[in-house]
């Protein structure tokens, strides 16, 4: 393979010598490395090493290593991450699409064995257990038990997959969340690897199917989410199609002061960068506040990106890096060679370090950080804890449907209570953000210590949980002397995984339940978890907060959000007298000492020693064999993706879109929480139906997450968040549309399979944020198996844009300061939208703007112009194709290295 720039050079480490892209060497070239900013070294080693003339060339090299702070994003890169991560929500459906791909190259008389991983593929199977069971010492192994029966078809599809497939790895269900096996076991900072007859160092780079990935960032290592098509693309050989990003500098000085955790860290943060608008852009950490910051902390502030925005959010690699490899007992050979590389490579950090180069800087200091929560529907809406309060009284009026008394009488679990509008009714510590991290996991077992021992209860209607991001956890609260306070409040461990915080939290209590929708109460949640979108966590929560894991505890014990913990007491204590926080608060030495004392190397290495056996529930699957999967028809779990059916070698010719109706009209912030099935299924839901239909019971529904295996469950369940506001249906929530012409009410889904039996193609609406939120592929099917064929808005977020593209679905946007409104559109138009197909033949040399013409019912017509965001060549190549996955497979079918167009 070419080498331009001469940068191959050998490293010897302990006795090995590998083969490396060598950075420094570009400085006698007349490039100033010391300008580039950490992330950006990344990426221009991986097109070094990956320099092949053709889909990196020297020009590309050359224009990264010569990269302008200030200039706008328009020279079009190829990049290859070293390995794919998967959680089984979204790695599901990828290795459907992939066995769909294998019967789809076997009809066309290719061979299947060519649809295959050709880079590591590791999946850790956390986000299907779901809080059935709380509160009491035997809910992890009920919640097991139910999850395993459950999901038995998903996972012996998985345990298939995992024979049939090389390059593929399954963590088995019951062992930790994703992005925390990822820190403590999966990631390797720096990966050795065969290419050509030469061992190689690398770095480790990552794309996940979850948007969280960017976690890891927090270990030096280069990630982030994208969706699941594009993830199996990558796993195909595909490179990734990105512009060299802006990078956002945020320099950190100071010292967290005392009482504030990572997640008020992390919530500052989110908010500072929502603020400054930094969607498609790199944020580095740097600074001197970096050496106070443990790696936990650092994983807490990287797990966010999504939440405010960026691609990443990364640190770099330093002492502190090679600590918690050592603490996680990585090997000493692979702690050495992540330390000689890096040091050799220019990327490791230290005091002296010069300042990178940035597109632009934000500061804090970290001693202006203050105790705070988020919601009650967005991460970036921080609330600072003195004042939560008055912004809940605030909040409360846009929170309330219809009348309400404001409290409601019940009885449940043996005792009677009134719950108002505030009650926490769910108080969970969940989520990899802050279940990484021991500092907040020990300080909320520090203040049920100090509860408990005050005489302190938790309040009867709250549903309290424990979903720790690994087992090590357990030990580590277990040996610190914890567990049993925490227990002792109703937060016992009820699984490892996601839970709550991806909208796993399981019903309330029956009464509860009922007495918050007759009473039309907005109750609330409070949770230690990454987000809090509309619908998302439980249907009965209309409020929910964001909170570090002491003050999930603290609210668990408030039993409401709207209480003063500066002038009201959290409760009374045994004694009768008032309980304030701050005497059950422990303090930072109380912390650090407690996670130095437990916190060991050997709980790391014991719980990994055999991390991909799992349960005996797992290893008693018993699985089909063979390299094509036996379809079972009646499975309601696992259906052959439909997408390669009576697909051509060739691509048809594009056309414009003529005569589409609107679907929905939608307004700004519309998440993939309100686009993708996500939660519970209701039994009068068109999903409901059809899960009944096929003998079904309601009890047995599971959850849209599990089921996104089965594209029959899930294009039904397209749209229908209970929180979804179509504008064309104005005054009612949930997935519902208008029929045009005549405007009759019905479900999304029936008014698309009507106008699928007219051949009436569809458009979306939109405002601003379209698509923010979770890196979900179905939010990019779901619309294109409904027959969309464009989404028209005002701005994108970045992953769900390239899953539109990635499923053939064009993305429309509104020039600026327009949109539906101030173009006077509501959704009963027609629209017809030119020149797509001659700017698609002719590469948009005359411009990425097409011509929109919606006429209305009295035949008026709103002209405007639209741009097209196929933002790179290899997009406007996937969309041709009619999608990713086709692309990639009539590739494939003519041989890995033959181009097609």
């Amino acid at each position: 393979m070419p080498d331009s720039f001469k940068t191959r050079k050998s490293l010897t480490v302990q006795g090995r010598e590998y083969q490396i892209a060598h950075l420094p060497s570009l400085e006698k070239q007349g490039f100033n490395m010391a300008r580039l900013p950490y992330s950006l070294k990344i990426l221009l080693e991986n097109l070094l090493r990956n320099e092949d003339g053709s889909t990196v060339t020297a020009a590309d090299i050359e224009a990264l290593a010569q990269w302008q702070a200030s200039a706008v994003p328009s020279k079009e890169i190829a990049y290859r991450p070293a390995r794919v991560l998967m959680q089984d929500f979204t790695g599901v459906p990828a290795i459907v699409d992939l066995a769909a791909m294998r019967d789809a190259m076997k009809a066309m008389g290719g061979d299947p064995n060519r649809i295959n991983p050709l880079l590591p593929a590791e999946m850790v199977i956390d986000h299907s257990v779901q809080v059935d069971y709380f509160g009491t010492a035997d809910a992890l192994q009920k919640n097991t038990d139910l999850e395993f029966e459950r999901n038995r078809e998903r996972y012996t599809f998985l345990r298939w997959g995992q024979g049939a497939f090389d390059n593929f790895k399954v963590v088995p269900p019951n062992t930790g969340i994703v992005h925390q096996v990822n820190l403590e076991y999966l990631a390797r900072v720096v990966m050795r690897g065969g290419q050509g007859n030469a061992q190689w160092a690398f770095p480790d780079t990552v794309v996940g199917t979850d948007s969280h990935t960017t976690m890891i960032n927090g270990l030096g290592v280069l990630g982030w989410g994208v969706g699941g098509i594009e993830a199996e693309a990558a796993m195909l050989g595909e490179p990734i199609s990105m512009l060299i990003p802006q990078v956002v500098g945020f320099r950190l000085s100071g010292k967290l002061p005392e009482g504030a955790t990572a997640t008020d860290l992390v919530l500052r943060v989110v908010q500072m960068l929502r603020e400054k608008g930094v969607v498609g852009k790199f944020v580095e950490f740097f600074g001197p506040g970096l050496a106070g910051l443990s790696l936990a902390d650092r994983a807490t502030l990287a797990n966010m990106g999504p939440e405010y925005g960026a691609t990443c959010g990364i640190f770099p690699v330093d002492a502190e890096t090679l600590n918690y490899l050592r603490l996680t007992g990585r090997s000493k050979e692979q702690v050495a060679l992540v330390e000689a590389y890096c040091k050799e490579q220019g990327l490791f950090h230290t005091a002296s370090a010069p300042q990178a180069d940035y597109t632009d800087t934000l500061d804090l200091n970290l001693n202006e950080v203050e105790p705070a929560l988020a919601g009650p529907k967005r991460p970036q809406d921080r609330i600072a804890l003195k004042n939560m309060k008055p912004q809940f009284a605030q909040d409360l009026p846009s929170l309330k449907k219809g009348e309400s008394k404001g409290v409601a009488a019940v009885e449940s679990r043996g005792a009677r209570f009134e719950l108002q509008h505030g009650s926490v009714v769910i108080a969970a510590i969940t989520s990899c953000t802050n279940t990484s991290n021991p500092a907040v996991l020990i300080a909320a077992g520090l203040l049920a210590q100090k509860a408990v021992a005050a005489g302190l209860k938790t309040k009867p209607w709250v549903k309290s949980s424990l979903a720790p991001g690994s087992k090590v956890v357990t030990q580590y609260l277990e040996k610190a002397g914890l567990a049993r306070e925490l227990d002792a409040l109703g937060f016992q461990t009820v699984g490892y995984g996601c839970t709550t915080c991806i909208g796993n939290s399981g019903p309330l209590a029956a009464p509860i339940s009922e007495a918050i929708q007759k009473g039309n109460l907005v109750a609330a949640s409070v949770l230690s978890g990454n987000r809090n979108f509309e619908g998302r966590i439980n249907p009965d929560c209309r409020a929910n907060y964001l909170a570090s894991p002491p003050l999930v505890v603290a609210y668990a014990l408030a039993g409401r959000v709207d209480i003063d913990f500066e002038t009201e007491p959290i409760g009374k204590g045994k004694d009768g007298k008032p309980v304030f926080l701050k005497h059950i608060w422990p303090s930072n030495q109380e912390i650090s000492e407690a996670v130095a004392r437990v916190v060991r190397a050997d709980m790391f290495e014991a719980n990994y020693a055999d991390v991909y056996s799992g349960p005996r529930a797992w290893q008693a699957l018993e699985a089909p064999q063979g390299g094509t999967y036996a379809w079972d028809k009646d499975s309601t779990y696992v259906k052959r993706a439909p997408y390669f059916e009576n697909m051509g070698a060739e691509p048809g010719a594009v056309t414009d879109i003529a005569g589409a109706r609107v679907l929905a009209v939608l307004g700004d912030s519309v998440t993939t929480d309100h686009i993708s099935p996500a939660g519970s299924i209701k039994a009068d839901s068109p999903a409901g139906k059809y899960l009944q239909e096929h003998g079904v019971a309601p009890k047995d529904f599971n959850s849209y997450g599990s089921r996104r295996g089965n594209h029959e469950v899930m294009m039904r369940g397209t749209f229908a968040n209970i929180r979804l506001r179509n504008q064309m249906v104005p005054g009612v929530e949930g997935g519902f549309a208008a029929h045009q012409p005549g405007g009759e009410q019905m479900s999304i889904y029936d008014a698309a399979m009507q106008y699928a039996q007219e051949k009436v193609p569809l458009v979306i609406l939109a405002g601003k944020e379209y698509g923010s939120g979770s890196s979900r592929d179905w939010a990019g099917k779901g619309p294109r198996l409904l027959g969309v064929r464009a989404v028209i808005a005002e701005t994108y977020e970045r992953i769900h844009r390239s899953n539109l593209v990635g499923m053939g679905v064009v993305p429309l946007q509104f020039e600026q300061g327009a949109n539906a409104q101030s173009l006077g559109l509501d959704g009963t138009e027609v629209f017809e939208i030119s020149g797509l197909a001659a700017g698609i033949e002719n590469g948009f040399a005359g411009g990425r703007t097409v011509k929109v013409i919606a006429t209305k019912k009295d035949g008026k017509k709103v002209e405007f112009s639209a741009g097209v965001r196929l933002d790179t060549p290899q997009e406007i190549l996937y969309y041709r194709h009619g999608g990713i996955l086709q692309y990639v497979l009539r590739k494939l079918l003519l041989g890995d290295t033959t181009p097609i167009c």
